[in-house]
């Protein structure tokens, strides 16, 4: 079993920063592919950007130069660190979690454990 517990969401400006975290705890041994998710009200949930436990990463187009994705192995915490935020980035962020797959694509179903998200706000 894995366990996630995201913080850091606020509300923000437009082209302020935030940086999110998620500690996982339980079953992980730092062998973890992790991922942040988002939802908008009214929309579904998307993948915003992913690491794999061999380091790979992949961004969600409307993010890239702007997030950036990394992990403290030592603390097992999962960051995002958000810049230049935009009003369309307001959603509730979620961190994600796989075991088992070698490679993972930034795809919903492609993680089986999920933290209970934090909210984003951005406003204009």
């Amino acid at each position: 079993q894995v366990q996630l517990v995201e913080s850091g969401g606020a509300s923000v400006q437009a082209g302020g920063s935030l940086r999110l975290s998620c500690a996982a705890s339980g079953s992980t041994d730092n062998r973890a592919n992790l991922a942040w998710f988002r939802q908008a009200p009214g929309k579904e949930r998307e993948g915003v950007a992913k690491i794999d436990a061999d380091g790979d990463m992949r961004y969600a187009d409307s993010v890239k130069g702007r997030f950036t994705i990394s992990k403290d192995y030592d603390k097992n915490v999962l960051y995002l660190q958000m810049n230049s935020l935009k009003p369309e980035d307001s959603a509730i962020y979620y961190c994600a979690a796989n075991l088992w797959r070698w490679r993972t694509l930034l795809r919903e179903g492609d993680f089986e454990y999920w933290g209970q998200g934090t909210q984003v706000t951005v406003s204009s």
